[in-house]
């Protein structure tokens, strides 16, 4: 079973995108949650690395903190968006899930 990072810490505040694409292999999913949803945005610094990372990763954003944050319309084509029952699902569909700090 591969493993489930969660990142929710915003990428302009700290690395831990950043270490989390770098160290993650092929299969592992990422949730980002909280202002990690930052990372989910076209159009930035990241995405180069994003549209890399999608190539071999699994990467998923919280709806619900994305609209929190009124950027629904600025995210990187290829992540999935998942509401809470979604973050459920991804939790117990992957073992083991570590914080991304």
């Amino acid at each position: 079973m591969a493993m489930l990072y969660t990142v929710n810490k915003s990428p302009l505040e700290r690395n831990a995108l950043e270490s989390c694409l770098r160290h993650a292999t092929v299969g592992t999913a990422i949730l980002l949650i909280e202002d990690g949803v930052y990372g989910a945005m076209a159009q930035t610094a990241f995405t180069p690395a994003l549209e890399q990372a999608l190539q071999k990763l699994h990467i998923y954003a919280l709806k619900p903190d994305i609209e929190a944050r009124g950027i629904q319309d600025k995210i990187l084509p290829g992540i999935a968006l998942v509401d809470y029952g979604g973050f459920v699902d991804l939790v117990a569909q992957h073992s083991p899930v570590m914080a991304w700090l």
